[in-house]
């Protein structure tokens, strides 16, 4: 069976209330999603949701990364030799993990048909069902309090609250949050890169002085200081999450070497996909460091992958924020897979179950 055309087109769905974080603020989400069929009349999906502030990517880029370099090189290819063409994705350009992501996905989602399997299962896992946390847009203090309660209402038992941009007002958000939901919600902090070092340290202090019992610190740092990141963890007692410092398994290793965090978030569109994701995981295992699983502000194509990888390697993967489907008001395209009260139930269809 060989691949022999594919489509991209714009994925946009618009979200229940704005998202803000340190970085960025939008509306909507913005991605572009690939069909692509093969002689015998198969279909399959992927999507690459590139955020310019943290993966450089635009999606006139990921656009043109496909249709230059990615795809013509799966093109007229036979998807028996899967892992060739895996190691050919990852080596197509430079960069672009978005739209190697995109590639990446749907080639997993059409192997996985063939072998009439769900992804996940495919993968090596047999248990479909997810919590996610929710994230709460950075904002005011009463707006981020009502998010959080509403979140609760909602049938969310953790939150990540976004935070970066006012060191001060940081301290009293979260307390604020944690006064209003109380004890029994695990709280998680995003920094999103917005404090210094020094800044960070004194920051989470203060949460442990207040004993807000936050499970984790997200990205305290900018993703290039590796040395300000190792600084902010050896100096407190809250677990420490690597996230945008994480692209590559080489990533991964030196912060795991340099003891720059205590926890690895693995997101398909920096990774390339799942093969990039599947390498950071078993590095991870190999040191003892557990993972996080997240998502930008994706679509239901690439989160539902996430899912099933998530699903898959919960040996590893301790800790799931694949939120993006509820934020939006209503998945685009539609999915098998459930997303509701934050948990995610896995269809049994083959492949990702994207209709």
């Amino acid at each position: 069976m060989k691949i022999v055309s594919y489509e991209i087109g714009h994925i946009e769905s618009e979200l229940i209330t704005p998202f803000c974080t340190a970085l960025r603020t939008t509306t909507c989400t913005n991605s572009i999603g690939l069909t692509v069929k093969t002689d015998e009349g198969l279909t399959a999906f992927g999507e690459a949701a590139g955020v310019t502030a943290v993966t450089g990517e635009t999606n006139e880029t990921i656009t043109k990364a496909l249709t230059e370099h990615i795809m013509p090189v799966l093109l007229n290819r036979d998807i028996n030799d899967f892992e060739a063409l895996l190691s050919d994705i990852a080596e197509s350009c430079p960069h672009n993990g978005s739209a190697k992501a995109a590639a990446d996905i749907a080639l997993y989602d059409l192997v996985s048909k063939v072998k009439g399997l769900p992804l996940y299962k495919f993968l090596g896992g047999d248990n479909a069902v997810l919590e996610t946390d929710l994230t709460i847009s950075l904002g005011d203090i009463d707006k981020m309090v009502q998010d959080a309660v509403d979140a609760v209402a909602r049938g969310f038992s953790s939150l990540k609250i976004k935070l970066g941009n006012d060191a001060a007002l940081d301290i009293e958000r979260i307390s604020a949050i944690r006064n209003a939901v109380g004890n029994d919600i695990l709280l998680r902090a995003d920094a999103n890169q917005g404090w210094m070092p020094e800044e960070a340290v004194r920051i989470i202090g203060q949460m442990e002085d207040r004993a807000l019992n936050i499970e984790l610190v997200e990205q305290p740092v900018k993703a290039h200081d590796i040395d300000g990141m190792a600084f902010v963890t050896q100096n407190t007692k809250t677990k420490i999450l690597a996230d945008e410092s994480v692209f590559s398994p080489d990533d991964a290793k030196t912060i795991i070497e340099r003891h720059a965090a205590d926890l690895i978030n693995i997101k398909l569109m920096r990774t390339g996909g799942i093969a990039g994701a599947l390498k950071i995981c078993q590095i991870a295992k190999s040191a003892g460091v557990e993972c996080m699983l997240g998502c930008m502000l994706e679509n239901s194509v690439s989160v539902t992958a996430a899912c099933h990888l998530a699903a898959a390697r919960k040996d590893v993967i301790t800790r799931i924020d694949l939120d993006a489907p509820f934020l939006t008001k209503k998945a685009v395209p539609p999915t098998d897979a459930k997303f509701e009260n934050g948990r995610i139930t896995l269809a049994s269809t083959p492949g990702l179950g994207i209709n």
